[in-house]
């Protein structure tokens, strides 16, 4: 098995988030326990747009929720199956055909993370209520390396999207595309790893992903 671990910045600042509320109740002179029912991630200093949380602490008493590993759906008929095309979300690429400079891999990332948050639907959450996630890719054919770029591009559609300072959303690229209006608007950032792995469960299967989420306060 290859690994490719993603790093992120060891400074960090810590905010306060109400369990799966997914927005910052404010800021912390200092890192303490997280208060029951609570989830707290620790964020990259000096970044207004951080990609991913450095850590997150869960507070005692806080419902959690996890997901299987999540793969993308065949859902492009018109690629023979068992196909990395073959996984294509033909919902946001009609017919199967990619928008320019749009990668398979950022294609089926797309396509998984919509399946997610299908999943957390059912189990009554959103993506703003996912705190960990792990992330599994496998080198599209003929690439020496995983395409951590377009994976990256795929999960800004739906996690971390917003200026902390401002509460405004990023515009995201799609594939080469200038940047424009995410899939879903989300604060929420993950504490997250991304792996290369030699091989995935399922033939064609490029991307495989399982979060953690916690449910809302009521």
């Amino acid at each position: 098995m290859k690994l490719r671990f993603l790093t992120v910045g060891v400074a960090a600042v810590v905010v306060s988030f109400t369990a799966g509320a997914g927005t910052a109740a404010g800021w912390w002179d200092k890192p303490r326990p997280p208060r029951p029912g609570t989830v707290v991630p620790a964020l990259p200093a000096g970044q207004a747009n951080p990609m991913i949380a450095t850590g997150v602490g869960i507070g005692a008493n806080t419902p959690i929720y996890k997901t299987s590993g999540i793969g993308p759906t065949a859902l492009n008929t018109a690629a023979p199956a068992g196909t990395e095309a073959s996984y294509i979300d033909t919902a946001i690429f009609p017919g199967g055909t990619l928008s320019a400079g749009v990668t398979i891999t950022e294609a089926q990332g797309i396509n998984v993370l919509r399946r997610i948050g299908e999943n957390l639907q059912a189990a009554g959450l959103t993506y703003t209520d996912v705190y960990t996630m792990r992330v599994f890719l496998q080198n599209p054919t003929g690439a020496a390396t995983a395409d951590f770029a377009g994976w990256n591009r795929a999960y800004r559609q739906y996690f971390a999207n917003t200026d902390l300072t401002t509460g405004k959303f990023t515009p995201v690229p799609l594939g080469t595309a200038a940047p424009a209006k995410p899939f879903v608007i989300n604060k929420s950032r993950p504490s997250r790893f991304a792996l290369e792995i030699e091989n995935l469960p399922v033939g064609g299967w490029l991307v495989e992903v399982e979060v953690d989420a916690a449910y809302p306060k009521h």
